[in-house]
């Protein structure tokens, strides 16, 4: 089964940030009243995703995440769909959900933050900058940790 693109609710907005962290197209319906989350879900057919009952029962697909707890959120939502990537992927801006792309060309801000000869991902949307560090470590450890919780 191949991965679908994703609508969190309000109440999952890490989980959103994880998704877009591992290349996932997640939208995060911050403010957003149910009956937009699933008109938006149907014209961009998107899978809802939420802690709210009611609310998943009203999407025609969606996925009720259980835990308050974000590793065992992600446990669920691999058991649901064990094709999810668990790598970084450089691909989802986690600040707005827009492409990145390589930068060709430093962008204002870029230093002193970027180390020299790394390369760096920029937001088409929104300008972020994403390179590959002691962050980026941190969290590939985390998914893999995760990801061996959820092995038998």
């Amino acid at each position: 089964m191949s991965e679908p693109r994703w609508i969190a609710d309000e109440m999952l907005g890490r989980l959103a940030r994880y998704l877009r962290i591992v290349g996932s197209d997640t939208l995060y319906a911050r403010g957003v009243e149910d009956r937009e989350i699933l008109r938006l879900a149907s014209a961009e057919d998107r899978v809802v995703l939420t802690r709210d009952r009611l609310l998943a029962h009203r999407a025609p697909r969606s996925l009720w995440i259980a835990s308050p707890r974000l590793a065992e959120q992600w446990a669920q939502l691999r058991a649901a769909w064990p094709a999810l990537s668990q790598s970084v992927a450089f691909a989802r801006c986690t600040v707005c959900n827009g492409d990145l792309a390589l930068a060709t060309e430093p962008a204002e801000g870029w230093e002193p933050r970027v180390p020299r000869g790394v390369p760096v991902w920029r937001c088409g949307a929104c300008g972020h900058l994403y390179w590959d560090g002691t962050h980026t470590a941190a969290l590939r450890r985390r998914l893999a940790d995760w990801a061996g919780a959820a092995e038998p």
